[in-house]
C-alpha cells in the first residue's frame, strides 16, 4: 500500500536548547520543510516521564517553539504544535501498550541509561516512553522520521509495533476497507556527520544541557559576546590544525570544532581543513567565532523576542494543534473501528 510521504519530528521541552540540538535536529528540520510535508511537535508529554516544575515546563514549551520559528520553520506551511493539545497521542499510546511486548521494551537501552541503578524508582512513563513515541509518529501515519543515533532503536520499535498491529488486526483492517496494512513502517532520515556535537570542554562527551559548566555548550539564547567568549575558551590542543581528516584522529576537541565549523558553514570537513590546515588554532577559532555569531546570533535574538510574546507563541501552538487534530482524529476513528470499539 502507498502511504502519503509525511515527516514527523519531535523535540522535548526540557530547557537549555544548545548548539547540539540545533545542528543535530532543528537545522535539519528547517531543510526538510523545503522537500516534505512536516509536523513539528514539542513533545511535552515525554518531558513529564521525569518530574518537571509546571511553571518551568510552560516556559520551556514556548522556548522550543520559539527556537523552531527563529530558526526558520514556517508554521503556516507546516504544522507546529505541542503534543498534549492532541489527545490522540495518549489514546493511541494505550492501544500500543497493548500491542507492544514487554520483552521489546526490556531491550531498550535508553531506559536503562536514564533510569540508572534504581530502576524500581523510575516512572512507568519512562519505561513505556517508546510506545508513546511510536504513537506520536503513527498517529499521523508518518513515513519518515529524522533521528539521531540514540533514537534509532526507538524507531525500530515503532516499525515493530506498526507491523504487529497490521498483522494482528489484518482481517479487521481489510473488513473496514482500509487495505492490507493500516500503518506504514516509518523510515529513518539519519543525520550527517554534524549530528553529533561534543562538549567544548571535553571532546569525548556529548554537548549536554545537564553539564554543570555553561562553558561546555553554546545555548541558542546566548548573545554574540557569550558565543564568542565560549568558542575562544573552548578546549584545544597545542598542535596546529591538520590538512587532512586523518590528522584529526586522537584529537577529539579539534575534530569537534572542525565539525561545528563545517556544519554551520554547510561545507565538508575536508574543505575546512584545506582552508585552515597548518595554521594556528587562534586563527581558526577567530573564523569560527565570526561564523557562529553570524549564524546563531540572529536566532538567539529572535528567540528572545518571541519568548517575550507568549500569547503569540500560544496562538501558533493552538492553530497547529487544531490542524494536527484533524489528521489525528481521522486515524483514531479508523483505529477504534479496527480494534473493535463501539463508537
Amino acid at each position: 500500500m502507498e502511504f502519503k510521504p509525511l515527516v514527523f519530528s519531535g523535540v522535548q521541552p526540557t530547557g537549555n536548547l544548545h548548539l547540539g540540538n540545533y545542528l543535530g535536529a532543528i537545522q535539519r528540520f528547517v531543510a526538510l520543510q523545503e522537500s516534505h510535508d512536516c509536523l513539528y511537535c514539542v513533545v511535552d508529554m515525554h518531558a513529564i516521564t521525569v518530574w518537571q516544575d509546571p511553571a518551568d515546563l510552560k516556559r520551556q514549551i514556548r522556548e522550543v517553539t520559539a527556537a523552531f520559528i527563529a530558526s526558520g520553520i514556517d508554521p503556516t506551511r507546516h504544522i507546529v504544535f505541542n503534543q498534549s493539545q492532541v489527545s490522540g497521542h495518549a489514546e493511541l499510546a494505550w492501544v500500543f501498550n497493548c500491542v507492544a511486548r514487554l520483552g521489546w521494551l526490556n531491550r531498550m537501552t535508553q531506559f536503562k541509561e536514564k533510569a540508572g541503578k534504581d530502576r524500581e524508582a523510575a516512572s512507568v512513563g519512562l519505561y513505556a516512553y517508546p510506545n508513546l513515541m511510536a504513537a506520536d509518529i503513527l498517529l499521523y501515519r508518518a513515513t519518515h522520521v529524522p533521528v539521531g543515533e540514540d533514537q534509532k532503536q526507538h524507531l525500530e520499535l515503532t516499525r515493530d509495533i506498526a507491523q504487529k498491529f497490521n498483522n494482528d488486526f489484518g482481517p479487521s483492517i481489510a473488513a473496514n476497507g482500509l487495505g492490507e496494512a493500516f500503518f506504514p513502517l516509518p523510515e529513518p532520515l539519519i543525520g550527517g556527520p554534524a549530528a553529533r556535537v561534543m562538549s567544548l570542554r571535553d571532546g569525548a562527551k556529548k554537548m549536554s544541557k545537564s553539564d554543570p559548566s555553561d562553558l561546555s555548550r553554546i545555548n541558542l539564547t546566548d548573545d554574540a559576546d557569550l558565543i564568542a567568549s565560549k568558542i575562544r575558551k573552548a578546549k584545544t590542543d597545542p598542535e596546529p590544525l591538520p590538512s587532512e581528516a586523518d590528522g584529526l584522529k586522537g584529537r577529539p576537541e579539534a575534530e569537534n570544532l572542525v565539525g561545528i565549523y563545517a556544519a554551520l558553514g554547510a561545507v565538508a570537513r575536508d574543505e575546512v581543513l584545506t582552508q585552515f590546515g597548518g595554521g594556528q588554532f587562534s586563527t581558526f577559532k577567530a573564523a569560527l567565532v565570526d561564523l557562529a555569531v553570524a549564524k546563531l546570533g540572529p536566532i538567539g535574538a529572535e528567540m528572545q523576542r518571541l519568548v517575550a510574546e507568549p500569547e503569540h507563541i500560544d496562538a501558533i501552538l493552538r492553530d497547529g494543534a487544531a490542524r494536527a487534530r484533524v489528521l489525528a482524529e481521522a486515524t483514531m476513528a479508523n483505529v477504534r473501528d479496527i480494534v473493535g470499539f463501539v463508537r
